[in-house]
């Protein structure tokens, strides 16, 4: 087990390495998988959504630690498809900023959900980031390569959080909230154009 202070510190830098949001289409190459993993990488808002429902599913334990990140990935994909597909889905942006502020309250504030309760929040969520992405794909791409890349590095993102979570134990449990916290920061920095 990799030593809380390590993960904390390396989570930090990660965060601190990351890109402005440029939150979304039309913004940088979307046809490699390479591009794909990156992407969740590049941008603050993608990164603290994601590691916020691993935090959040390693609050809650027992099934959701995994049936909350696999509900983002599957409905990621399918907002994805939509986007690919030229389906319009109303608010994605806005839903988006939405996530990153309310993701973090649900941590801030450790609301405790049924697990299929917080899985819809987090569908929800999920759909407006695929569909964001996946109307970035252009006409001549079949963005399989970029989605793939997309959703492992999400994967990863959630392993993130909830080894956070797990590490800060009952005993540091207001570690995990102080992030949650963070990331409704981050939100409303990104809503208002500050951050």
């Amino acid at each position: 087990m990799i030593p809380a202070k390590r993960l904390c510190l390396s989570a930090i830098l990660l965060m601190a390495a990351a890109m402005p949001a440029y939150a979304h289409v039309g913004i940088g190459t979307t046809s490699s998988f390479t591009a794909g993993f990156m992407h969740p990488l590049s941008g603050l808002d993608h990164m603290t959504v994601m590691i916020a429902v691993g935090l959040w599913a390693a609050l809650k334990g027992g099934r959701a630690i995994w049936a909350w990140p696999a509900a983002f990935v599957s409905v990621m994909l399918v907002g994805a498809a939509l986007g690919m597909a030229h389906v319009p889905v109303p608010f994605v942006e806005p839903g988006i900023l939405a996530s990153v502020v309310a993701l973090g309250l649900l941590v801030a504030l450790a609301v405790d959900l049924p697990v299929s309760t917080g899985a819809a929040i987090i569908g929800l969520f999920a759909l407006f980031h695929g569909h964001a992405h996946g109307t970035e794909v252009p006409e001549n791409a079949g963005g399989l390569e970029y989605m793939a890349g997309f959703a492992i590095a999400t994967v990863l993102l959630h392993a993130v959080g909830i080894a956070a979570g797990l590490s800060f134990g009952l005993r540091f449990r207001g570690l995990a909230r102080v992030a949650g916290a963070a990331c409704t920061a981050i939100g409303v920095g990104l809503a208002f154009g500050v951050v």
